[in-house]
């Protein structure tokens, strides 16, 4: 217990929880009417964003690297990203479609991982994976920023919430390119299994 109350207590993982506590305030500011809120929820979710390499960095270079980290980072990663994207199809931002692809891609994945991890396989992240994390990262805050505006620089107005959906659209088909590599990956680290302990 004294051990999981040191765990609770360092910087990375105050800075992970810190991340969950703000995706409320990314909610509450999401408005389909009004520029300035969506400018605030874009970068409150901004913040949370980058929080996932504070997080890291802290760990990695305070040598506090836990098993509480292990789990709440992908924790926060996910709620972060499902509960903006849920909240948007409520206000019709977002097809429901794709949240369900999306959604249901990051499931069976997390699920092969566990089973992987139970059967002592390391199946290292395929950089399809992180162009996927990068491009909805980009896609949502564009979907949150919503409006239209006018390009840095030039007086071409940019209508945000278009422009947000296709890389939404090319976020999930890197998604599912990179869940079929990890599907790949799995199924010969299983195959490969038995010739080794042959």
């Amino acid at each position: 217990m004294a051990n999981l109350r040191r765990e609770f207590t360092n910087l990375p993982n105050l800075v992970t929880m810190g991340r969950v506590a703000l995706v409320p305030f990314v909610l509450l500011f999401i408005d389909n009417f009004s520029p300035l809120r969506s400018l605030i929820a874009s970068l409150l979710y901004l913040g949370a964003a980058a929080g996932d390499a504070l997080d890291g960095y802290l760990a990695r270079s305070r040598g506090q690297v836990s098993m509480l980290g292990k789990f709440l980072d992908p924790l926060a990663d996910k709620l972060i990203v499902t509960a903006v994207l849920v909240f948007m199809v409520e206000l019709g931002r977002v097809p429901a479609w794709v949240v369900v692809v999306l959604l249901a891609r990051d499931f069976a994945i997390n699920g092969l991982r566990s089973v992987a991890s139970a059967q002592g396989l390391v199946i290292a992240a395929s950089d399809g994976g992180k162009i996927k994390t990068a491009l909805q990262l980009v896609a949502i805050m564009m979907l949150l920023i919503y409006f239209r505006y006018p390009a840095l620089g030039t007086s071409i107005a940019v209508d945000y919430h278009k422009v947000g959906l296709k890389v939404l659209y090319i976020s999930m088909a890197a998604s599912l390119v990179s869940g079929a590599q990890y599907l790949r990956d799995f199924f010969s680290a299983v195959l490969r299994q038995p010739r080794a302990a042959a």
